[in-house]
């Protein structure tokens, strides 16, 4: 063999690694482009605390009766995920949900509206209440505080002549709750 023939094989084998190690540089980059894709495709964006979000629900007692609902509303809810603008089982439900999933959650009382209080069951005078006001045994009554003007809403159980008796205590405390939640946006933080 010549050695001009000897020259021309090195130079050969050298220009095959050289376009082995692009071929490999391309490769890699397409495996990591694949996986950008993959990863934007199939672990969309979940909710996390600090998100703001757009739910439709039903809620409804372990009887079935739908106690609340804002499926047919124009508007959904929107809250902010950790901030106790909902009972803490809706709150935690929504956490890890993306755009458009639909879950079913039953939410227990610690989780809900709590237990039953007897020391939110107060004995008023009625001179307390405005006297054009005609306060039934059942009804729920706004009572607006004087300090920072939020509205809680309490029940009337029992009515005389110069007493009434109100409770404070939600009206679903004690019950398990069972929410049909539609994620439908988030707004991030």
């Amino acid at each position: 063999m010549k050695k001009s023939e000897k020259i021309k094989g090195k130079e050969a084998v050298a220009a095959r690694k050289k376009m082995q190690v692009q071929y490999g540089i391309i490769a890699a980059a397409g495996i990591i482009l694949v996986a950008i894709v993959y990863f934007a495709m199939f672990n969309p964006v979940v909710v996390k605390a600090g998100d703001t979000v757009n739910v439709f629900y039903t809620g409804t007692l372990d009887n079935g009766t739908v106690f609340d609902t804002n499926v047919n509303a124009t508007t959904p809810l929107t809250f902010t995920v950790g901030k106790g603008m909902v009972i803490q089982g809706f709150d935690e439900a929504v956490v890890g949900m993306a755009v458009n999933n639909v879950k079913t959650v039953r939410i227990p009382p610690e989780k809900a509206y709590g237990s039953y209080n007897s020391l939110l069951v107060h004995t008023m005078n009625r001179s307390a209440f405005p006297a054009n006001v005609t306060l039934l045994e059942g009804q729920y009554y706004a009572i607006k505080s004087i300090t920072d003007g939020s509205v809680s809403y309490v029940k009337i159980i029992h009515v005389t002549q110069s007493t009434i008796t109100l409770d404070e205590n939600h009206e679903l405390v004690g019950q398990t709750l069972t929410f049909s939640i539609k994620l439908v946006a988030i707004n991030g933080k």
